[in-house]
This record gives C-alpha cells, structure tokens and sequence, in this order.
C-alpha cells in the first residue's frame, strides 16, 4: 500500500540552520538584555540630542495644509497666508503622510486647524515639522535627502518672496 510507503520515510532537518536560528535568537535575546540593564544607550530622542550637542533653530515657518476639492494639498505659511506648495493628486505622498500623522493626533483629542504647524530648520541643516497643540513631531530629516528637499523647498519659497 502506499500509506504504508509514506509511513516509513523520515523527515530530517539539517543540524546547521537549526543552529544557526538558535543562535540569532540568542544573540537577539542578549542584546535585549544589555540595553534593558543598561550597558547599551536607549534610542536617542531628537529634542535631547540637540540640547546636549548645543543645536539651535536656525529658521522657523508656520504651516497651514488645505485639501482641495481636486485633491491637491496646499500648503500655506501660517502668518501670511502665502502658498509656500501646492501638491496635486499623485504628488507630495511624504507630505501628506506625515501631516495626516499629525492631523490624526488632533482629531484624537479633539483639536482643530486653528494652530498652525511649525516647521524648524536647524543649524545642523536638519529639519522637524512639529504640532504645538499635541507636541507630537516629525523629524523630517530622518526620511532621507528626497523628502527633506520637500520641506527645505518651503523655506526657499519663502525667501524667494520676502
């Protein structure tokens, strides 16, 4: 019968990978530990690395985000009402991603667009976008060269009309 033909093959794992995920876990485990006990330094939080190595704000610009019936994000300085972007369907994915974070925590707690965003540019040439309502952030920099140039382009817009 072939039942009893399948009955007698033997399944085997090879000892290496075994070993291999054993260690991994270990490891894994170990550096767990040390961080919990302390031999390793937590995450480090972007407001306090900046105070320790002395950062300070180097420009500032408030921001208002207004969608659009067509889709398209605007994107207004919150003292001058000045159009500092205008993002049409398909565009500014990193922009509305990290405003509707941001906008997300408001409606959680029940706070409105009445305060504007503010977006910092510091002296180290990196840049937050933060809510003073919530106190949540973003720090815009840590997204990679690209999507920094979208909000760095804000500031230049700005200059531009000044």
């Amino acid at each position: 019968m072939i039942v009893r033909e399948y009955e007698k093959d033997e399944v085997t794992v090879h000892k290496a990978p075994l070993v291999l995920m054993g260690g991994m876990v270990a490891i894994a485990l170990a550096l767990t530990s040390a961080v919990t006990l302390g031999f390793f330094e937590r995450q480090s939080v972007p407001a306090e690395a900046r105070a320790a190595a002395g950062v300070k704000a180097a420009d500032e610009v408030t921001l208002r985000f207004f969608d659009e019936e067509d889709g398209t994000v605007r994107v207004e300085d919150g003292a001058t009402a000045q159009v500092l972007g205008s993002f049409g369907q398909g565009e500014g994915g990193f922009i509305r991603a990290t405003v509707r974070s941001l906008v997300h925590q408001r409606r959680i707690r029940g706070e409105g667009p009445a305060v504007p965003f503010t977006l910092t540019k510091w002296d180290n040439d990196t840049l937050t976008l933060a809510d003073p309502v919530t106190g949540f952030s973003v720090e815009v920099s840590s997204f990679g060269p690209d999507n920094r140039a979208v909000y760095a382009n804000m500031f230049t817009v700005k200059a531009a009309a000044q």
